[in-house]
């Protein structure tokens, strides 16, 4: 069973930064891809950003050059560096993890707890 836990949301005032940290309970080489999600009760889930196979980062339209996504593979550790945030960021934020099979059509999906992002205008 893949855990994964979420720490680093608070409250921040518009502007400012904060850094998101998933930590997996096993190693995460052995994930095909990790990254975060966003979700407002409004809106659906989005996606922020992923690393793909260990090393190959995409990010989501809201990320616009503000947010970075790392990793350190000792730690088990994904992180999410966000800066320049806007109220609009406000979201509970996932972290995800997916791991394929050996049959290309099996893929299994993780997700953490959730971690409230709050940006104060």
């Amino acid at each position: 069973q893949v855990q994964l836990v979420e720490s680093g949301g608070g409250l921040v005032q518009a502007g400012g930064s904060l850094k998101l940290s998933c930590r997996a309970s096993e190693s995460i080489a052995s994930f095909y891809a990790m990254g975060w999600y966003r979700q407002t009760p409004d809106k659906p889930r989005e996606l922020v950003a992923v690393i793909v196979r260990g090393s190959n980062s995409r990010y989501g339209d809201s990320a616009n050059g503000r947010f970075a996504i790392s990793k350190d593979n000792a730690q088990n550790t994904v992180y999410l560096q966000m800066s320049a945030l806007k109220p609009e960021d406000t979201a509970v934020y996932y972290c995800y993890a997916l791991r394929k099979g050996v049959a290309e059509e099996d893929e299994y999906d993780y997700w953490g707890q959730g971690t409230q992002v709050s940006v104060s205008s």
